[in-house]
């Protein structure tokens, strides 16, 4: 008879701080009943991965399931995987701070569980070469990808039930192949089609069925509480694998060492296939959709993860601002580490079926430790430096105030794209554009292959209402940006993006001389160009920017101004301008002076021009997909400051961030 072991791993995580509403909701329908059920079979044996910050948490505020976490540790259940602390994509933070998460990890496992742990698990199982030399030097064995990672290679999928040697540098490391229609399958079959799914996996010694992946679709995925416990799928499943004559449960350890390895692989740097497919571009992965509608996927293969430091800015700056952080490591104290530790956390640096990115509190988090860093380091002088931080080929200027983070960038229109609270630990400059993403053009509902469906045979067209609030940003949506209009500027074509731009200022790059940003720009109309000049000076103090605009144009008669401002808030339907709400727009005529009080932070941020302007705001929305549907998501106050004038314009503004 053929025999299999099933190599069955559950992988817990939740953003670093996530909502308290969020874990407990994780806790109560999914964690907490798979391990009550798992101490029903003391003979049944799998393995597991927890985020470092979600077991403290467990520890502290949940002992009861962390101490059914311990039995079955004790009572040889469970086999523990290592893994980053705080769960970074190892290859998107440097080597120090891979081991040293690693480690840490490796720490608290053998000091509450009693186990030194073999084998690691990948975040997003996102695999580079060059993790292998960091992965042994933190004493580890074996790691888990995916069968795509090999199927992209060129592998046989008839091969992939075992495990493989791969080496980088002189070093050894095994790679086990997660199989996709067992990720498929779980808990998503009925029990006999799971153990025939499990049964495909046998080969004439022993092969390996190889599952590790996500425990929240034991519980918090939509219809599976019901399904896994309410309707008891997990206990019918676990009984007939222990049952069975042809199945064992097994750790991936112990596979390891009872069995040899399949031979040698070399993989390129690769993630699953969903990952593959959101980190393209929307232009490329709707042609890939249309693709593995025709052929196999891992023949066409997608992009790879350090991908959406390309296609989302916002990401590839805070993922920057981290790997400069990191460079100054070594004047740092604990405290300090572990803020950095805590802004390597991967949720906040992509997007893909849904969240990541585009969730305005787990951005928030990252600044928050961010500014951590930089509050040890602020003093009462303001320190000035020029360095390319987002590694663009473009200087930034950074200026760090005793209360003020602020980076101004040269090549986006020498506008601010950081604006932090050192007191507050809250950056009002953390802002998302409002992209074309590929999934708003799925007409189609996906097949539905088991029992329940998966995330992936959610609802995923829009409906009309949806789509009647798809507006794309074609510019960065920082703070000081000049646009230049020959029309006048209104709420209704600055909401609705209908004013025609006629100059190129917004989305250009300046060159930065003698403490001064200067473009040599033009104004556009029809078919004439005329030449333009525009300089910006900023002085800075402790909690005021200020910014002296000063334009010159050929072309002679009026235009129209404006200064836009895109600033966040935690709660913006709280915020007030001028002691009223924003609600579906806000307009004020002929007024140099705006006060915004935030009640979050509990501060007032007063802007004050030189002339009498036209001001207009609104609640600028994200419309993206979540695990119910679409959300639209409010991101940021999006306003302007616009006047008109004839041939030249001096501009003055200054922003000032200080306590109710």
């Amino acid at each position: 008879m053929k025999k299999v072991s099933l190599l069955l791993g559950i992988h817990m995580h939740q953003p670093v701080d996530n909502f308290d509403e969020a874990v407990v909701e994780a806790i109560s329908l999914a964690y907490a009943p798979f391990f009550e059920t798992m101490l029903r079979y003391p003979t049944f044996k799998f393995s597991l991965h927890c985020s470092g910050w979600l077991l403290e948490k467990i520890r502290l505020e949940y002992p009861v399931l962390f101490s059914s976490m311990q039995e079955l540790s004790k009572k040889g259940n469970i086999e523990w995987l290592s893994g980053g602390y705080y769960e970074p994509v190892l290859s998107a933070i440097p080597s120090c701070d891979r081991q040293a998460q690693i480690k840490k990890l490796n720490n608290y496992i053998e000091k509450y569980f009693y186990q030194k742990p073999q084998g690691l698990w990948l975040t997003e199982r996102v695999w580079e070469s060059s993790l292998v030399k960091d992965i042994k030097e933190c004493n580890l064995e074996y790691v888990m990808v995916d069968d795509y990672h090999f199927l992209s290679n060129g592998f046989e999928k008839q091969r992939l039930n075992g495990y493989f040697i791969t080496e980088d540098d002189a070093e050894q490391l095994a790679l086990f192949p997660i199989a996709k229609d067992l990720r498929y399958a779980l808990p998503f079959f009925k029990v006999n089609k799971a153990i025939e799914a499990i049964l495909s996996h046998s080969n004439s010694i022993e092969g390996a069925a190889i599952i590790f992946d996500d425990a929240e679709k034991f519980g918090l995925w939509t219809d599976t509480n019901t399904w896994v416990y309410k309707q008891k799928w997990l206990e019918y499943f676990i009984e007939a694998i222990l049952q069975h004559p042809a199945i064992k449960t097994n750790h991936y350890s112990t596979y390891k060492q009872e069995n040899p390895s399949l031979g040698l692989a070399y993989l390129d740097n690769c993630s699953y296939e969903e990952m593959g497919e959101w980190s393209l571009s929307t232009q490329q992965a709707r042609a890939f959709k249309e693709i593995k509608k025709r052929e196999e996927a891992y023949i066409f293969k997608g992009g790879i993860w350090k991908n959406f430091f390309i296609k989302y800015h916002e990401s590839n700056y805070l993922h920057k601002r981290m790997l400069c952080l990191s460079k100054e490591q070594s004047s740092f104290n604990v405290t300090m580490l572990e803020s950095l530790y805590k802004l390597q956390t991967n949720d906040v640096f992509w997007h893909g079926a849904f969240g990541g990115l585009y969730l305005p509190n787990l951005r928030d988090n990252a600044y928050r430790y961010l500014l951590e860093i930089e509050a040890k380091q602020a003093s009462k002088s303001i320190a000035y430096n020029c360095l390319d931080i987002d590694q663009d080929g473009y200087d930034e200027l950074k200026v760090l105030t005793e209360h003020l983070s602020i980076v101004i960038s040269a090549k986006n229109g020498a506008q601010m794209v950081e604006f932090g609270s050192v007191k507050h630990m809250f950056n009002w400059q953390n802002t998302l554009m409002r992209r074309d993403e590929s999934y708003y053009y799925i007409e189609e509902k996906h097949e539905q292959k088991g029992v329940i469906p998966t995330i992936h045979d959610q609802k995923s067209a829009l409906n009309s209402s949806e789509k009647q609030q798809l507006l794309f940003d074609w510019h960065a949506k920082n703070s000081f940006i000049e646009h230049f209009a020959k029309e006048p500027f209104t709420l209704e074509n600055f909401q609705n993006l209908t004013f025609k731009e006629v100059g190129d200022f917004a989305n250009q790059a300046f060159k930065f001389k003698d403490e001064k940003f200067i473009r040599e720009g033009g104004i556009y109309l029809y078919e004439d160009n005329y030449t333009a000049r525009l300089q910006k000076k900023y002085t800075f103090s402790t909690d005021k920017i200020s910014l002296q605009s000063r334009f010159l144009t050929e072309y002679s008669s009026k235009l129209y101004f404006a200064q836009e401002f895109n600033l966040h808030f935690a709660h913006p339907q709280k915020v007030t301008f001028n002691g009223e709400y924003i609600e579906d727009g806000w307009s004020v005529y002929d007024s140099n002076i705006l006060t915004i009080v935030d009640d979050f932070t509990n501060s007032v941020l007063s802007i004050k021009t030189s002339c009498k302007c036209n001001i207009f705001a609104f609640i600028l929305h994200t419309l993206s997909k979540s695990e119910d549907g679409f959300e639209a998501i409010a991101q940021q106050i999006s306003f302007l400051f616009t006047t008109g004038f004839q041939k030249k314009l001096t501009f003055k503004v200054s922003l000032e961030a200080h306590d109710v």
